[in-house]
């Protein structure tokens, strides 16, 4: 099976106390790479969300943005130290008396001064609440997965139809092989006899040169590991777990053997057919980055 590395998931909840929103998105990178942005309540919980991601989300640069509000919350979220303000009011106060000043502006000076304003935000949630928002980032990440496997069956369909062109075009290349063999063994021949003429060569020791050299232009192992490699691609492509590198390196075996080809066959007709294949397989690859 084929998962894209490219996906959305989202999910909001709402229970009348509390508001949650969880956003994921993630696009294709080597490794996974994580971004993340959690309310400061649940900061203490990051590394329990990223292994939470770790797990589905194997691959690719992931965002995630979650979101938390409480409803009717009327409580100020900080304090006043009334005593300490009071000290340091007094203080500015004596200071402008001694330099005859006026008292414009000590009020803000004594409230900015330090541990006058105290926070009164929790440092960390409960585990309620925890429970609400971890269930949320879960669905959010799930539906993120969901969308990857979409995706993905779009790929795989789009990878097995470029490896049936390119086995098309080896059919194309397999009844073209004999036709090029013969051409080139009446190439050497005529070249022979037009340089010694009819009777200026020995004709065994001729045809001994002739399989020789197109021994070494034979491409019929190259054209059984080409299909066998195209079979195996599509194959590993069905598989169930994610095989995105392992598609990649067999892309690679795939390459070499379509140029060994067109490096030996030395033929015009032929070559058509490589260059066909070389396209596709260029596609191939590149649908490849995108495969987890």
């Amino acid at each position: 099976m084929i998962k894209s590395m490219t996906g959305f998931g989202q999910c909001t909840a709402d229970d009348g106390l509390v508001q949650i929103a969880s956003e994921v998105k993630s696009l294709n990178s080597k490794f996974l790479d994580l971004s993340l942005r959690l309310p400061k309540l649940f900061s203490d919980k990051e590394i329990e969300v990223r292994n939470l991601i770790s797990e589905k989300l194997e691959r690719g640069k992931v965002s995630i943005n979650v979101e938390y509000q409480r409803y009717g919350e009327v409580e100020t979220k900080q304090s006043y130290n009334e005593a300490l303000f009071t000290a340091y009011y007094a203080e500015l106060k004596k200071l402008a008396d001694r330099v005859v000043a006026p008292y414009e502006g000590l009020f803000e000076l004594a409230l900015a001064s330090p541990d006058v304003v105290q926070s009164k935000a929790k440092d960390s949630a409960d585990e309620e609440e925890w429970k609400k928002v971890r269930e949320c980032i879960i669905a959010s990440i799930e539906r993120c997965e969901d969308f990857r496997k979409a995706e993905g069956k779009v790929l795989e369909k789009v990878l097995t139809d470029c490896c049936l062109e390119i086995s098309k075009q080896l059919k194309a290349v397999n009844e073209l092989d004999p036709k090029r063999v013969e051409r080139i063994r009446e190439r050497l021949k005529g070249n022979v006899v037009s340089f010694f003429g009819e009777e200026g060569y020995d004709t065994n020791r001729l045809e001994q040169e002739i399989i020789f050299y197109i021994e070494k232009l034979d491409i019929n192992e190259e054209k059984v590991r080409l299909q066998a490699h195209l079979d195996y691609f599509i194959q590993v492509a069905r598989e169930a777990q994610n095989n995105g590198k392992k598609l990649g390196f067999i892309s690679q075996e795939i390459g070499r053997e379509i140029n060994t080809i067109g490096s030996k066959a030395s033929d015009a007709a032929i070559q058509k057919h490589v260059v066909v294949m070389k396209e596709e397989l260029e596609k191939i690859k590149e649908q490849l980055n995108n495969v987890v």
